[in-house]
């Protein structure tokens, strides 16, 4: 399996992003430097994709899969694309506030501590849908990792299409996320040019 061995620091100050996008509240001391060339709209499009995939941890081929899945939707089609990329298992986990960064909620969902609706799920990129209900595995609950998680993401702001309960550890898909539920900094629209070219 591919993994992205690049400093995250580095690589959200390359992207213009704030690490907390990605649950790391670190800040980076070195400033990004300027740059006096004029981006072109192509860079635009290109640097808007990247941030897509840095922030929800996806590599190409399968973002590609995800954005012929949103055209073929109702709907519009960037909208559609940040929402499938929205309700992944992963993404979710780290929505709830059951995880610190969204790399921990994709070791969380691979190490199978994650149920979805009683059946035990590990890869990352399962979608959840409205109505499912997700819970982290009984034997985990107990353990020191959650107790520090649930003592850390305390302040998480959960989105209104999920429902939590953190002392029990479990939490239901109220609804699909409409875009302005997503807080994500990324253009879609350029994601959809780009791919339309």
């Amino acid at each position: 399996m591919a993994v992205s061995r690049q400093p995250v620091l580095k690589r959200c100050r390359n992207l213009g992003i704030e690490p907390q996008y990605l649950g790391i509240y670190k800040k980076s001391k070195k400033q990004p430097q300027r740059s006096p060339r004029k981006v072109s709209e192509y860079g635009q499009q290109l640097k808007e994709k990247q941030k897509a995939k840095f922030i929800y941890g996806v590599l190409e081929r399968q973002f590609r899969t995800y954005f012929q899945r949103a055209s073929k939707m109702k709907g519009i089609v960037g909208e559609n694309l940040l929402m499938l990329l929205e309700m992944r298992i992963d993404n979710v986990i780290f929505r709830l506030g059951f995880s610190r960064t969204r790399r921990e909620a994709r070791q969380i969902v691979g190490h199978k501590f994650v149920l979805v609706n009683g059946k035990r799920i590990n890869v990352a990129s399962y979608q959840v849908q409205p109505g499912d209900t997700i819970t982290i595995r009984e034997k985990s609950r107990e353990s020191q990792r959650f107790k520090d998680i649930v003592a850390s993401t305390g302040s998480v702001i959960v989105p209104p299409w999920l429902s939590v309960d953190r002392q029990k550890l479990q939490a239901s898909v109220v609804s699909s996320p409409s875009r302005d539920m997503i807080d994500i900094p990324v253009n879609e629209t350029f994601i959809v040019e780009l791919y339309s070219k």
